[in-house]
């Protein structure tokens, strides 16, 4: 494989937290890598295997053919390498090096890496050293590319302006004609009006008119959904061609929406990060991950977005529970979620969960979080105090000290993570963290409920994961 990806390491050369074996399972790209890495995850296949204090581990695995297998990963990173011809990261040798540093301590001795793991290193921490650094031509060679840059901006903001003022005639035509009549003219209406808003390099209006085209007849009462959906397309068509006039945050925010590129440029923000949750979900061809945040001293929930081309993860993977000191750098718009991971400074001892809300709080979250941008799915939040129950059309989380509960979104009810949580409770007050939004709560984490300890304190239960 001889590829490397991941975060920048820890320059501190300090002690790097141990990964747990569940954290390991956390970053396979698939179940297949995930049962692949468990049976590497042993001493057997293993020689030459060692650590550094800085994060490092490597080792020789035996494979098929007669030379070994080279692996090597910064847990800092997390980044791996790894001689195999697997396209997936981490690959499951990577995987199986992590379980037995996970479990078996014994197995690697400490020092300095191989000098095929040290090229490696070495070049990777070098690379982080001059990211770091000031990269030279300075302003003088940015300024040509600067106004090529707006040049191009300014051509692409024409053209998603003259597909905006077309989807907006479509969507009178539409409302002219009848929604009930979309029934009959299939999904080559939308299909075709969705390519036309490609053309016009505006993929996030495209993404909404093919959800548009999966609505039409999609049981009862879907002219009234349907609707719905026209109307938040025809607020973002409008916000888009009166951008000018909006704030700063909202306007990013439509930009963001249409489908046009942004940078992080928000100050750096450096904290102690807890990693609530890490899943994928499909995107047309690529593959989006999704990495949740929770920063201890600002209390600021952020998300990490990566893409994986066809056939490969994303590149970008963090363990489920653990958490680093790090800077995040926000993008703009309304709500500031998303953020770039930026320089890390080391790993931190596991942490319990962050400090929750209770079920009746969480659909006020979500309205303000709407303020700030009408067309938000769903809102992170933390749910304190709360059992999974059986409702009549599915499930809810319920108030284990009051009268209220939130629905389980109908997503998360064919996941077997529900079940996780229900075992997980045991019926029992649990606390869990996901999305609350128009269509119910979606869990994507939970933590096992504290053992009283000796001294009357309360032990830090683990996370488990629901997606």
């Amino acid at each position: 494989m001889l590829l490397s990806h991941g975060g920048e390491p820890s320059p501190t050369g300090g002690p790097v937290a141990r990964w747990s074996v569940e954290q390991v399972l956390a970053l396979a790209p698939d179940d297949a890598s995930r049962k692949a890495g468990t049976r590497l995850g042993a001493a057997g296949p293993w020689t030459g295997t060692g650590l550094d204090a800085a994060g490092a581990v490597w080792g020789l695995c035996k494979g098929s053919g007669s030379t070994p297998y080279r692996t090597v990963v910064d847990t800092t990173g997390p980044a791996y390498s790894c001689s195999c011809p697997s396209r997936k990261f981490p690959c499951k040798h990577a995987l199986g090096l992590l379980l037995l540093r996970a479990s078996d301590d014994a197995a690697f001795r400490p020092g300095q890496p191989a000098d095929w793991a040290a090229a490696w290193i070495e070049g990777r921490r070098g690379r982080a050293a001059e990211k770091a650094g000031t990269a030279p031509g300075g302003d003088a060679a940015r300024g040509p590319a600067d106004a090529a840059a707006r040049k191009r901006a300014e051509r692409r903001a024409e053209r998603v302006t003259g597909g905006a003022q077309e989807l907006e005639q479509r969507l009178g035509d539409l409302l002219r004609g009848g929604l009930a009549a979309t029934d009959r003219s299939g999904y080559g209406l939308w299909e075709e009006t969705a390519a036309r808003m490609v053309d016009a390099q505006a993929p996030g209006l495209a993404a909404r008119v093919r959800e548009l085209g999966a609505i039409t007849g999609s049981g009862p009462g879907w002219p009234a959904r349907l609707l719905e959906e026209c109307g938040l397309l025809h607020l973002l068509d409008t916000a888009w061609l009166g951008r000018e006039r909006l704030p700063g945050p909202l306007a990013a925010t439509v930009r963001t929406r249409v489908g046009l590129p942004m940078s992080a440029e928000g100050a750096p923000v450096r904290d102690h990060w807890l990693v609530l949750a890490q899943y994928d979900t499909p995107d047309g061809k690529i593959v989006a991950r999704r990495i949740w945040l929770y920063g201890r001293e600002s209390g600021r929930t952020a998300l990490l977005l990566s893409f994986g081309a066809a056939g490969r993860s994303p590149a970008q993977a963090l363990p489920v529970g653990a958490t680093i000191d790090a800077e995040l750098t926000p993008y703009p718009g309304g709500g500031q979620l998303r953020a770039e991971l930026g320089e890390q400074f080391g790993a931190m001892p596991p942490a319990g969960p962050p400090p929750g809300i209770t079920a009746a709080a969480a659909p006020a979250v979500y309205g303000d979080a709407l303020r700030e941008d009408p067309w938000l799915d769903a809102w992170p939040v933390t749910l304190r105090e709360v059992i999974p129950v059986p409702a009549k059309d599915g499930w809810q989380v319920a108030d284990a000290h009051a009268d209220s509960a939130l629905p389980i979104a109908p997503a998360a009810l064919s996941r077997p993570g529900l079940w996780k949580l229900v075992a997980l409770s045991g019926g029992g007050p649990v606390t869990v963290f996901g999305e609350i939004g128009h269509r119910g709560f979606d869990p994507f984490a939970a933590w096992e409920p504290g053992e009283t300890e000796e001294g009357g304190r309360t032990a830090v239960g683990s996370v488990v994961q629901l997606v």
